[in-house]
């Protein structure tokens, strides 16, 4: 496993961000990238860099993975998207080989023309039927979904009402579809009405998308939707809804927090991700309306034109179904809700923030940048794969570690996290306190940069 001296650490590779990089300037489109390269690659040769690590076995609840410079690490598994832990389910596997078998592994063509098979067809009468929405059409990716449906019905003249906190997807869909985007206080329904009320008050010609999610990614909080749906109806807007990260592992029938807030089959348009509960890649898009879905089908381009989900895909996702559908799938969101609890618990006792409301992601608060950078280089030698998220995926100052519990995570694997996080965050404090140049205290040992009070 690897591990770092502290000791020699570049104070540079505490420092910055991806938001500077950002933006480059220069007529040479190669060479203007390069700074990026030099800080990223720094930070890499130090372990420092916490992205694009791969796995070397299946992502289950403990696996085996490499960082970005391909060395090689084991531990206890809280960084794979996988909550309700199927994607190593028997029965995912044999409906895999059972489609691989009668359809080969490839779609070959777009669902526009000859991409869709029997699987797929029907996975969306599936999804309309959980939804309770008439109607589903099938993209090839989550983000697919969310930039397809916006780029859709969207034109240049009308207005996207966007949560601040949306997933990217959503935004991107938004900056190429319109000039007019409305970032709205997060979860903050007077900001949503009085960006409604301004739009309709100078243009009442040109049509408003109010978009949010049904459990926010990286602080696992959720809108009033109900509330939401009223505000669009009542200014002639229409609601997007993203439920990728609640839909099938969220409340007692798997239907999130849709359900949770009777709106199923209430909300004007539905989209969601296979990728997190579904074992698979893949989204949908979900209405009530006959003439909007077949106006996707035709004009949401990143679905139009692209290969459709491959039968391997929508078999694996349509048995998925089944399970979360089923005893065993209560079972599992059981499962999983207790290991939550238990996660956050354990967490807050050992003193570091947890904020929003119980999922999947436990988004475990550290703070600043450099001292989450040291956490994150001393965890693959301790024997955890875990996720660091920071500035600008998140507020700066507020790195966290975002970890993705799944029903197969064993009390042993929650208790085997904290003793790890823990020697982490004491091993790292000396360090962190002398890059901050702290004033030394001889006498009175400091609360520890990670603690809440």
């Amino acid at each position: 496993m690897p591990d770092y001296r502290n000791d020699d650490i570049p104070p540079e590779t505490l420092s910055g961000s991806l938001r500077e990089f950002r933006d480059p300037r220069g007529p040479d489109l190669f060479a203007r990238v390069k700074d990026f390269y030099r800080w990223q690659d720094l930070r890499r040769s130090h372990g420092l860099w916490p992205y694009s690590k791969s796995t070397e076995d299946a992502p289950k609840a403990t696996c085996s993975a490499k960082d970005d410079a391909g060395r090689p690490f084991r531990g206890v598994n809280f960084a794979s998207q996988d909550y309700l832990s199927l994607a190593s389910h028997p029965a995912i596997k044999d409906a895999a080989k059972t489609a691989i078998d009668e359809y080969g592994v490839h779609s070959a063509g777009s669902a526009a023309f000859l991409g869709n098979t029997r699987y797929s067809l029907a996975l969306e009468r599936t999804i309309s039927d959980v939804l309770q929405m008439e109607h589903t059409m099938l993209y090839p990716t989550g983000w697919a979904a969310g930039y397809g449906v916006i780029r859709g019905l969207i034109r240049a003249d009308d207005h996207v009402v966007i949560d601040g906190l949306a997933h990217n997807c959503l935004q991107d869909g938004a900056i190429a579809a319109t000039r007019n985007i409305h970032l709205h206080g997060h979860l903050n329904l007077q900001s949503v009405r009085r960006h409604l009320n301004r739009i309709r008050t100078r243009d009442r010609e040109n049509g408003i998308l109010v978009i949010t999610e049904g459990l926010f990614s990286m602080d696992s909080d959720t809108p009033d939707i109900a509330a939401m749906q009223d505000l669009c109806r009542e200014f002639n807007a229409k609601l997007l809804v993203d439920v990728a990260h609640d839909f099938g592992n969220i409340g007692e029938d798997g239907t999130g927090h849709l359900g949770l807030q009777a709106m199923l089959g209430k909300v004007d348009i539905v989209m969601g991700s296979f990728s997190k509960t579904f074992a698979s890649n893949g989204g949908f898009v979900s209405c009530n309306s006959p003439e909007v879905k077949e106006y996707l089908r035709y004009f949401g381009s990143s679905g139009t034109f692209s290969n459709a989900l491959s039968p391997v895909q929508a078999a694996t996702v349509l048995k998925a179904f089944e399970i979360v559908r089923s005893d065993e799938g209560r079972t599992l969101r059981s499962a999983l809700m207790k290991n939550v609890l238990y996660l956050r618990s354990e967490l807050k006792r050992l003193g570091m923030e947890v904020i929003g409301n119980p999922s999947a992601i436990v988004s475990a608060k550290v703070g600043d940048e450099a001292l989450a950078r040291l956490v994150s280089q001393k965890l693959p030698s301790l024997g955890v794969v875990a996720n660091l998220v920071e500035f600008p995926a998140v507020a700066k100052g507020s790195a966290r570690f975002r970890l993705q519990v799944m029903a197969k995570h064993t009390k042993s694997n929650i208790d085997d996290l904290i003793g790890r996080l823990y020697s982490a965050l004491d091993e790292v404090e000396t360090t962190y306190q002398a890059y901050r140049a702290a004033p030394a205290d001889k006498t009175t040992k400091a609360q520890p940069a990670w603690r809440t009070a």
